[in-house]
């Protein structure tokens, strides 16, 4: 298929890009590039395709032209980013992607695969989750994608099919690896500072999925007879892979020697605690075949720390920190408050 991927440059995007291509599909990117300085430790070797630096707000009719289908990344994609301005986050995360399904569909585009997200459940307790269990999202974040999911399934029609990926917390080595989901984070403060930093009480549940098992998730539904993917949700992980936060800290001081863990002063409960059973892709689509553990994870990510030397005011600060690099380049005049670019020329 000729597919367009939006938000490609991004920490999921930048990895699904190269699975796509190497299944034999010819992918269009489209990004704003809001993190062209955050590249992670030189990982630039990537394939190279045509582009459309774009902010999700402003596409049209023409730059969805001749795709079969459309793979929607892009979005603030945050809780501490989306609580900077929510209602930004709602034009942004919500609007923009309901219009972007109805111009894909307006030009004829089959497929509409949106990344939405387990943080749809919110403050869901220790029950487990499948795709009827009910929505209780406690952020902006999670509002937006619940809203793009019902509205978007209005859409569907005999020519337009949408499928929503509601994907477990990511991890794993990326080129716009990002610091600010649990696993990236612990082992990143494990090896800077030899302490398995939580920040919350450590009970919370968290369903979590590699970035490239993410990818193989995509890869198969685009890849999927229409009639089992079309106006479908599936949460996109392992069963096995859902752990208390405590849990990923366990997994972490055993791949990281020396390190012990430690509790943030204010730290309490976290209402965004969710348990997700993920079998029905597993069941419907038997091509997707993740290959990742946490424990695995956790390797990979302390070798790719040490091959960097990765410092803690690095993933802490604006280079790495999606918020603070957000507020550098507002601070710096590039952005304006809306986050949109005073001038195209990024430093």
């Amino acid at each position: 298929m000729r597919v367009l991927v939006t938000g490609h440059n991004g920490y999921v995007g930048s990895v699904m890009v190269p699975f796509l291509m190497a299944a034999g599909h010819e992918i269009v990117g489209l990004d704003t590039n809001l993190y062209k300085g955050s590249t992670f430790g030189g990982l630039t070797d990537r394939p190279q395709i045509r582009e459309i630096e774009k902010d999700i707000r402003d596409v049209n009719a023409r730059d969805l032209d001749g795709f079969q289908a459309v793979i929607h990344l892009a979005a603030l994609s945050n809780d501490p980013l989306g609580d900077l301005n929510p209602e930004l986050t709602y034009v942004i995360n919500h609007r923009a992607s309901v219009r972007l399904a109805e111009l894909a569909r307006r030009v004829g585009t089959e497929r509409f695969i949106f990344a939405s997200s387990c943080s749809n459940y919110g403050a869901a307790g220790d029950d487990w989750l499948d795709e009827t269990s009910p929505f209780n999202p406690v952020t902006a974040y999670g509002i937006s994608k619940v809203r793009v999911e019902q509205d978007v399934a209005k859409l569907a029609n005999a020519y337009f099919s949408p499928t929503f990926m509601r994907s477990a917390t990511a991890y794993g080595v990326s080129p716009r690896l990002r610091f600010d989901v649990v696993l990236n984070n612990l082992v990143a403060w494990a090896y800077t500072t030899g302490r398995v930093h939580i920040k919350s009480d450590g009970t919370p549940w968290r369903p979590i999925v590699h970035v490239e098992d993410m990818a193989r998730a995509f890869l198969a539904v685009l890849q999927a007879p229409r009639e089992l993917v079309h106006k479908q949700a599936f949460n996109v992980g392992r069963p096995e892979e859902n752990y208390r936060v405590r849990d990923l800290a366990d997994i972490v001081v055993k791949t990281v020697p020396g390190s012990h863990i430690e509790y943030a002063q204010d730290a309490g409960p976290d209402k965004r605690c969710y348990r997700v059973d993920s079998s029905k892709i597993a069941r419907v689509l038997p091509d997707f075949k993740p290959q990742w553990t946490a424990e695995r994870g956790a390797q990979e990510l302390y070798a790719a720390y040490q091959k960097v030397d990765l410092r803690l005011e690095d993933f802490e600060g604006p280079r790495y920190r999606r918020i603070s690099h957000i507020q550098l380049l507002i601070n710096n005049g590039q952005l304006n408050d809306n986050l949109r670019w005073r001038e195209r020329i990024l430093a």
